[in-house]
């Protein structure tokens, strides 16, 4: 803006210069009434980004004296800066008849009327040229203002798809953490609680409970993570590497849990269902860990027609469970996958005291 203000004020005065060279030249035939009526006009033109309308009413009777720089500018500013099409062709009517008043009329004045009819036709395109070309940079002020909003609109709207990303990058962090990090960092507190339960050696009951205190501290704090990390997204994009049903058995194996597992799957499931049997699987044998110690768990895999999914069911736990701190996302977690694939994720308790979770996911 700083530096707009001078470059108007530049132009302006070059507008004032070229129309006081107008009336200096053309003072030979223009009396002192004229010539201080052009003098008016020519100092008016300093204001006419101002008062444009009124600028040009004190140039409109310059016209009469045959001058025609200083009305043509005025005429330029009307049709550049005024947002009423009538005031703008008005004005550009009225230059024409002061300009058709100040030459030779009536008609009889001229050789022919075909000559008067050029001449009429000559000041109308004059006094049409200057507004027209106004109206043609005032549309492209409006075009360039335009594009700006444009611009500014998608580089916001580029902002809000990045925050989306990062929101949908966090919640897919926060889920993996949980996943994976809880599970087998709730099973090392497991196995230390066991261990420090079962030896005989003062030692090693020792380094035992401070294993299982550090990986309570640690569970704690990734149930801190994991709440600063969560957010709402849409579709999340998957980290590598990610596991498949190949890698039940595995997992089944080190859960430290007496599972009885069976069942199959068609060939044809999706890598994303695949991962969200085997984050079920995984966080329903981690909660069977931490609540149900003891218990024994049931992993089924099954299909239908329409239908395919997995349940895990596990009995009453035998022993008092451990204090563990849990973050209260994993089933809402596994729910979210669930309903990302147009599936259901079911959750109880049994008849017998255990606990059922079952993932349903469609064929189609």
């Amino acid at each position: 803006m700083a530096r707009a203000e001078p470059r108007r004020w530049a132009v302006d005065s070059v507008a004032v210069a070229v129309a006081v060279a107008d009336a200096v030249f053309g003072k030979a035939y223009l009396d002192r009434g004229a010539l201080a009526i052009a003098v008016i006009a020519c100092a008016a033109l300093l204001l006419r980004r101002q008062w444009p309308v009124a600028v040009f009413l004190f140039t409109l009777p310059v016209a009469l004296t045959g001058l025609i720089v200083a009305p043509a500018i005025a005429l330029y500013t009307v049709g550049r800066q005024s947002p009423d099409r009538r005031v703008v062709f008005g004005c550009a009517a009225a230059v024409a008849l002061a300009s058709t008043v100040a030459s030779s009329w009536p008609l009889e004045g001229f050789g022919s009327h075909a000559d008067a009819v050029v001449y009429l036709a000559f000041t109308a395109a004059w006094a049409a040229a200057p507004v027209l070309f106004g109206l043609l940079m005032r549309t492209r002020d409006e075009l360039a203002r335009r594009l700006v909003e444009i611009e500014e609109a998608r580089d916001h709207e580029r902002d809000l798809h990045a925050q989306a990303v990062l929101a949908r990058e966090r919640a897919q962090i926060g889920r993996e953490m949980h996943d994976v990090v809880s599970h087998q960092v709730s099973l090392i507190a497991v196995r230390a609680g066991a261990l420090a339960v079962a030896t005989t050696d003062a030692q090693t009951r020792e380094a035992a409970r401070q294993i299982r205190g550090l990986s309570v501290s640690t569970l704690d704090e990734l149930r801190n993570l994991v709440t600063l990390l969560r957010a709402s997204g849409g579709r999340a994009t998957e980290l590598t590497p990610q596991p498949t049903l190949a890698d039940l058995r595995a997992l089944i194996d080190a859960s430290g849990i007496a599972v009885v597992f069976a069942g199959t799957l068609p060939d044809d499931v999706s890598g994303a269902a695949q991962r969200a049997i085997y984050r079920t699987v995984q966080e329903a044998l981690t909660n069977v860990r931490k609540h149900a110690p003891g218990a024994s768990a049931d992993v089924r895999l099954w299909s239908d027609a329409e239908w395919f999914g997995v349940v895990v069911t596990n009995a009453p736990p035998t022993r008092g469970a451990l204090s563990l701190p849990g973050s209260g996302h994993g089933l809402l977690g596994l729910a979210e996958r669930a309903e990302l694939l147009k599936g259901q994720l079911r959750c109880g308790s049994t008849e017998a005291g255990g606990f059922r979770v079952e993932l349903r996911l469609p064929r189609t």
